[in-house]
């Protein structure tokens, strides 16, 4: 970013907030998804007090350094899109780095990694009417089901009615669900094909229609049962960092080749590369759409 640009943010949220909401509403959107396959960058994890990436414990933690890094990646032609949570969102509003691109929203952040209550996932971000008003694409969630944590039952609830909501008013609802449960205190997913295919049945259910539903599931060495698993599309994520990306691009690519499988939504792994190269690190990605 330059001094101009980060001088507009800091401007405009102290002395002009409603600048925000005129940004959204003048915002070229698209008709269209456009492409038969997408790709959206995702920057929604600091919302969760997720900021480390790889041995780096502040890695995210410098908004300005992690915009930069996004508008870097918006600027590859074949990005089609960002997800983040309202912050993120409206700072690229407020330097129109998202006319003519896809923006989701990020809804249900509240359960803060760590917390006694991550199961408990509040949705603290974007509400469908927030989303609607904003005129984003759709909103994104993340569903954990813990089948000994009683608090995955409030979570399975909020994203039932985020799905209903979402879909009444014609936006797509990206949820991204795992099986999960508790190793030494710390939540850990279960990324067996069987665990994912149940996890993406339960999902698949939620709210009272699926017409605008989406499905983000990790990438695992054996796909084909898992994308014969729905009808919904599905997109691949990203997950931690992967220190051998060659490997890990090779993952991408053989998945995107699945029937129904509709592109990547990728944060870490192409905003904070291991050798940093953020550019061509999505150059890679696109050219494997």
């Amino acid at each position: 970013m330059n001094d101009e640009q980060r001088q507009l943010l800091s401007h405009t949220r102290f002395h002009r907030p409603d600048r925000i909401a005129e940004a959204a509403a003048a915002r070229s959107v698209r008709s269209a998804w456009g492409t038969e396959k997408l790709l959206i960058i995702a920057a929604d994890h600091p919302a969760r007090g997720v900021v480390e990436v790889g041995s780096d414990r502040l890695a995210m933690g410098d908004r300005y350094d992690m915009i930069d890094r996004l508008l870097a990646a918006v600027s590859v032609p074949g990005v089609d899109g960002v997800l983040g949570s309202p912050d993120v969102i409206e700072d690229l509003l407020l330097l129109g780095a998202l006319d003519h691109r896809l923006a989701f929203g990020s809804m249900n952040r509240g359960g803060i990694a760590g917390a006694t209550f991550e199961y408990d996932d509040r949705f603290t971000g974007y509400s469908a009417a927030a989303i609607s008003r904003q005129r984003l694409d759709g909103g994104k969630m993340l569903l954990r089901i813990n089948p000994e944590d009683p608090a995955t039952a409030d979570t399975l609830s909020a994203c039932a009615g985020a799905v209903t909501d979402l879909a009444a008013a014609g936006k797509v609802a990206m949820i991204e669900p795992f099986l999960s449960r508790r190793v030494e205190g710390r939540p850990q997913s279960d990324l067996s094909p069987e665990a994912i295919i149940r996890s993406m049945s339960i999902a698949s259910a939620l709210g009272a229609t699926s017409a605008y539903t989406w499905l983000k599931i990790p990438v695992v060495d054996d796909m084909e049962p898992i994308a014969e698993a729905t009808t919904l599309p599905l997109v691949l994520l990203g997950g931690a960092r992967d220190d051998r990306p060659d490997e890990m691009f090779s993952r991408w690519q053989r998945a995107l080749g699945l029937p129904g499988v509709r592109g990547l939504v990728v944060g870490r792994n192409l905003l904070y590369p291991a050798d940093g190269d953020v550019v061509e690190a999505v150059k890679t990605a696109a050219s494997l759409l």
